[in-house]
């Protein structure tokens, strides 16, 4: 089913109902409630798989248009070469109340407001579940010995608002320890966000230091997504007593974790459409590319050694999932876990153009 628009109609394209739904489903159950979530899977989940040594989870972006999304992780993957058989790919379908709508789909679907999923916040309905409650049950199932007995890496990774979940999760994740248990190994590839999460108040300034910000001149700017304050439910209840030490667990957790930040070369358009132009989110740069690099500059300054984190520049791409994941660049990022595992506790961040 389709919704059909007059002539002249300025919605937004990400609030329009998507064109299709994926066909798998997965069901997620915490204490908050049940829901149940589409996704693209390329195996049975239901009976082992031996064969799969790595698991892609790729997040669409903000049009949750997660059938283009799963073709571009298939053609990532045949742009890595090697045996395709060992390679699991998942793409979740973070919906809106109107794709449920439009498509008569079951109550028991997992829906948000259009784009409140980026953030891990609660859905509307049919439980307050998060986002990020999903991608934990999808690192579940994949934590089941019997079922991947020979899984070795996971990568999570996103584009543009599947990047802004990769990031924001990379900082709040709870669903890594049954795979930590099994010794696989975790990664996430963000590419291109709109926004970083940060943690304190300072910001980037015009001569490239940070200082701490006028809250005056942007009321929220520290709130979560953009930082730590008013923390969505998923991520308080793992917090402790304490804020600060709960900040500052937050920020050495993410420190630790294996993150590529990919950013387009070209993607440096302060009026681009689908730029986050809140003032939270301007705080952090004029564009994308702005913004990244000032993060990069942002957590090595916080963390000058121990940081397993890298940023690539991929020259001549702009806001473009397809260019940035099917580069060389992209490709080795997301598929290349000798490059990842045998990455030291040191920072190696780069602008790098020529290749990894």
């Amino acid at each position: 089913m389709s919704e059909h628009f007059p002539p002249g109609d300025e919605r937004a394209p990400n609030e329009r109902p998507v064109t299709a739904i994926a066909p798998h489903r997965l069901a997620i159950e915490t204490e908050a409630g049940r829901g149940v979530a589409p996704l693209y899977v390329t195996c049975d989940w239901s009976v082992p798989q031996p064969a799969i040594r790595r698991a892609v989870i790729l997040i669409h972006g903000r049009l949750r248009n997660a059938d283009t999304y799963f073709k571009l992780a298939q053609a990532a993957r045949a742009a890595a070469g090697g045996n395709e058989s060992d390679t699991l790919l998942v793409v979740p379908q973070f919906l809106a109340s109107a794709d449920v709508s439009a498509h008569d789909l079951p109550a028991d679907t997992l829906h948000w407001d259009w784009t409140s999923w980026m953030g891990g916040d609660a859905a509307v309905g049919p439980a307050p579940l998060s986002s990020f409650d999903v991608l934990d049950a999808i690192l579940d199932g994949l934590a089941v010995r019997e079922q991947f007995p020979s899984l070795a890496s996971v990568v999570i990774a996103g584009h543009s608002g599947g990047g802004q979940v990769a990031q924001r999760y990379a900082v709040v994740a709870r669903g890594e320890a049954r795979l930590a248990e099994r010794g696989v190994v975790v990664r996430y590839v963000i590419a291109n966000p709109s926004s970083y999460v940060y943690f304190d108040a300072q910001r980037p300034t015009a001569d490239g230091s940070f200082a701490p910000f006028d809250a005056a001149a942007c009321p929220g700017f520290n709130d979560w997504k953009y930082g730590l304050n008013r923390l969505p439910a998923y991520a308080r209840s793992a917090q402790s007593s304490e804020q600060a030490d709960s900040a500052q667990t937050l920020e050495a957790d993410y420190a630790h974790r294996d993150v590529t930040v990919l950013l387009g070369s070209e993607d440096c358009d302060p009026a681009h459409p689908a730029l986050d132009t809140s003032c939270a989110a301007q705080t952090q740069g004029a564009h994308r590319l702005e913004r990244g690099l000032a993060y990069e500059r942002y957590m090595r300054m916080r963390h000058p050694s121990g940081l397993r984190h890298r940023t690539i520049v991929i020259d001549g791409f702009g806001h473009d999932g397809t260019g940035i994941f099917t580069s060389p660049q992209g490709v080795a990022a997301v598929f290349d876990d000798d490059n990842h595992g045998a990455q030291p506790a040191t920072t190696r961040s780069e602008h790098q153009r020529d290749g990894l």
